[in-house]
This record gives C-alpha cells, sequence and structure tokens, in this order.
C-alpha cells in the first residue's frame, strides 16, 4: 500500500465516490485521528481566508498508532521521494532531467513545479500519476512518485543545466526518501480500515473524532489516496471493484 496525491476534489455533496455500496455502516467504529500525522498535500483540501476550513478526504486507509492510541494513515510500504534543487542563483536559462534514458524537454531555471511536472510525465516511461512535482517556483521541487511506482525504488533522476547568471549556477538532484523501504512499526503497518466520512477541521487542531468503516464494497481506483487490497487482514468481507 502506498499514498499518491488525490486528483479529485471531493465536497460533501459528492460524499463517498469510492464506496459502491451500503455494506459496511453499520460496522463503523468512532476512533480518534491525529491529524499531525496526516499531509496536507495528500489527504486534505484547503480551505481559504473565508473558509478556513480544512477537508479530510474520505477512503483515506488508517492505522492505529499502537504508542499514542490515535490513528494515523497507514504505512506500509514508502514512495519514493527525489528533490531537484536549483542552485547558484541563476538568472536565466534551463535545465533538463532524465529518468530511465528519457530526457524532458528544456525546463526554464524559474519554472513552477506544475512546468517540471508536465515536462515529465511528457517522457515515454512515465504517466500521469507516476510523479507528482511539488515546491516554489523555482525550486527546491519535490518530486513524489506513485502510480505504476507505487512503493518502487526509482531509479535516480539526473539533471543538466544551461544556466546564465548567478555563481556556478546548476541543479542538485537527491533522494529523501528511498521507495519500499521498511515498514513502520509503531502499529500504522497494520491496515485498520477507511475514514468513512470527509471529516473538517481548522488549522493547529491535533486531533479529531471520526467514524473507520472496517468492511464495505470499495472503488479501488476512486479512493482519495493509493491502496493494494493484499494488505487487508484475511477473513475481511471488504470487496473492492476494479473500474476500468
Amino acid at each position: 500500500m502506498d499514498i499518491q496525491p488525490y486528483t479529485t476534489t471531493e465536497t460533501l455533496a459528492v460524499g463517498r465516490p469510492w464506496l459502491m455500496s451500503m455494506l459496511g455502516i453499520e460496522a463503523n467504529v468512532s476512533v480518534t485521528l491525529d491529524l499531525t500525522a496526516f499531509d496536507e498535500n495528500v489527504h486534505w483540501t484547503a480551505g481559504s481566508a473565508f473558509q478556513p476550513e480544512r477537508k479530510l478526504k474520505s477512503g483515506i486507509p488508517l492505522g492505529k498508532n499502537a504508542t499514542s492510541g490515535l490513528y494515523e494513515p497507514y504505512a506500509a510500504i514508502t514512495n519514493e521521494v527525489q528533490t531537484a534543487t536549483v542552485t547558484g542563483g541563476p538568472t536565466g536559462g534551463t535545465f533538463t532531467l532524465t529518468y530511465s534514458g528519457q530526457t524532458t524537454t528544456a525546463i526554464a531555471y524559474n519554472a513552477t513545479a506544475a512546468t517540471v511536472q508536465a515536462a515529465l510525465v511528457a517522457l515515454s516511461n512515465l504517466a500521469p500519476g507516476d510523479v507528482v512535482v511539488t515546491g516554489a517556483t523555482g525550486g527546491p521541487y519535490t518530486l513524489t512518485f506513485g502510480g505504476a511506482l507505487l512503493g518502487e525504488n526509482v531509479a535516480s533522476l539526473t539533471a543538466t543545466a544551461s544556466f546564465t547568471g548567478g555563481t556556478s549556477p546548476g541543479v542538485t538532484m537527491a533522494t529523501t526518501t528511498a521507495g519500499g523501504t521498511a515498514t513502520a512499526s509503531d502499529g500504522t503497518q497494520k491496515f485498520a480500515g477507511f475514514l468513512f466520512t470527509e471529516e473538517s477541521f481548522y488549522p493547529g487542531s491535533s486531533k479529531i473524532g471520526a467514524a473507520l468503516m472496517v468492511h464495505g464494497q470499495i472503488d479501488v481506483a476512486k479512493l482519495p489516496v493509493a491502496f493494494d487490497p493484499a494488505d487487508v487482514p484475511a477473513g475481511s468481507n471488504t470487496q473492492f471493484i476494479y473500474k476500468v
């Protein structure tokens, strides 16, 4: 099981698109979530100055931290995370990134994260969802791998820079989290169930009550994060549906 960003904004009007039937509702369990363990880029929709509430997306797979007794995102294996950092303060020029023999088109020295991501998924060996790029304009850029590369030890990307200005400008690549590393040992490596409803909370909150759904009929493609049904404990009556 691995984590990747949700590509569709869920609202209360949409409800639970990942739940194919009402099976499982009677088996919900009241739990407390440790909000500090959730990632704002993956697990919730952002608020605004007028509506500061954040909304945790329903369908997030959860595990129980044995030390705190609180529920956190289920963490069986990690996804690869690499960073690309523009150094030397260039004032112009471009750079390229190469993944497994395929090289992107030229990317501006001050490109947005979305531009870097678009250049990567345009490669013949990467598809949308295989890598998500976040970060400020001009970097550093954080490359988080998912999709077909969920939980994989991804080959390190290389960068070639053609910058102007600055002092010895370049692009430094680093692997900050190796994919496929050992599972957690705090209890969250054991899948407990899915967050049943979308939950609202305010910035600064550390805990929130929620409902844990322990079985149901799930459309895997519509879960807010990627999930491997093989992680469900033996004997579970949760059913998984794959739609093309």
